[in-house]
């Protein structure tokens, strides 16, 4: 008999870091399937509006339609500030509209966060944003709605996905390490637009504690409503101590 393959398939605005997912479908290994579908941004842009218009379901279930060939056990919409700026009962809303549709059980990125969270035990942390601050609030509030404290918040203040895709490697390092906080158990980089996933190791180690990135916590939270707990290895310690079985609800 084969060995069963786990298939979370991800919906992804525009075009920026969707190369983190084939790279974390390798490092995770054989049996994990992450097909990703690019969804019509309309304006590439981090402003309250066009967030708001991203996020809309109609875009969401339009894109469904490029995975439906894939025998998906979850779906995750990939995106941090189009779902949070909906607040915690809008982005509840978007997930169950997402779950109608496809047929499988979904959540979004912002709620991966807050499940991430409460799998590690952390209460407190400071989030590295590459949004402007006005919508970097929006995160702070949807976090402090999910019980969680907020030490420290700082926005970069890059308006468009696109560039945000374009830092490197030393520029991620350096985000996570000035906006480390002493408070904080843990640092966040909420945009599913940086490149992450070939460094999560090096985050943490840069701080000694957790870094939980958008496109780390996204495939994270695909594979727990997926059913799939299993620990791994150099994805972070999300993946080799945060595994928990899934929640009746994504908004749970």
């Amino acid at each position: 008999m084969a060995d069963r393959i786990t298939t979370v398939g991800f919906l992804y605005p525009g075009h920026s870091a969707e190369d983190d997912y084939p790279l974390l479908e390798d490092l995770l290994g054989p049996g994990v399937r992450l097909p990703l579908a690019h969804t019509d941004m309309g304006e590439d842009a981090h402003r309250v509006d066009a967030l708001l218009e991203m996020g809309a379901i109609h875009r969401l279930t339009r894109g469904l339609a490029e995975l439906e060939h894939h025998d998906m056990d979850a779906v995750m919409w990939a995106c941090t500030s189009a779902s949070f700026i909906y607040g915690r009962h809008g982005a509840g809303q978007q997930a169950a509209e997402l779950a109608q549709a496809a047929g499988v059980p979904a959540s979004s990125t912002s709620f991966a966060f807050v499940h991430a969270l409460r799998a590690l035990g952390v209460r407190s942390v400071s989030v590295a944003a590459t949004y402007p601050e006005d919508v970097a609030g929006y995160f702070v509030r949807f976090l402090q709605e999910s019980e969680v404290r907020v030490a420290q918040v700082s926005g970069r203040g890059i308006v468009t996905a696109a560039e945000v895709g374009t830092l490197s490697r030393e520029q991620v390092v350096d985000l996570v390490k000035a906006n480390d906080h002493p408070e904080a158990e843990a640092v966040l980089l909420p945009d599913t637009a940086l490149h992450t996933a070939a460094w999560l190791d090096e985050l943490e180690g840069a701080v000694g504690k957790p870094v939980l990135t958008a496109n780390q916590v996204t495939v994270w939270e695909g594979l727990r409503l997926a059913g799939d707990s299993a620990p791994r290895t150099g994805l972070g310690r999300l993946f080799r101590e945060g595994a928990t079985p899934p929640t009746p609800s994504a908004a749970g």
